[in-house]
């Protein structure tokens, strides 16, 4: 059975969740959307998924935040950081919280696809 090839993606921006869907999909992975955190945290079935890619500075509160509430319940899916807005204490909390990646928008497309490959390369 191939692995998963399920990306959840968590941005308040809805330009910006069009825009990663669109790069998953040229890159032959399928995304699931949320506009917010809560949105993500309603979702109750997150074993089909391979990662994350949690914006840091949501409308509802903070990536990293919600990247702990879901390790509460148990959700230990890999994470990808992407933020407009990067500062040295950020970076460390998101480095800290156990992130596979960091970036700074605008980020290249390969910076967004190399670590999600790399997850999938690990679980096989």
């Amino acid at each position: 059975m191939p692995p998963p090839r399920l990306v959840f993606v968590v941005d308040d921006n809805p330009s910006m969740l069009r825009g990663i869907k669109r790069l998953l999909r040229e890159h032959g992975f399928a995304s699931e959307l949320f506009e917010t955190g809560s949105a993500l945290l309603r979702h109750d079935d997150f074993r089909s998924a391979v990662c994350l890619i949690l914006d840091i500075n949501l409308s509802d509160g903070s990536g990293i935040e919600l990247r702990h509430c879901l390790a509460d319940r148990g959700v230990n899916l890999p994470v990808i950081y992407i933020t407009g807005n990067d500062n040295h204490a950020t970076r460390m909390a998101a480095l800290e919280s156990g992130c596979i990646a960091y970036l700074t928008k605008p980020f290249p497309a390969q910076a967004l696809i190399e670590p999600i490959e790399r997850v999938l390369a690990s679980s096989s």
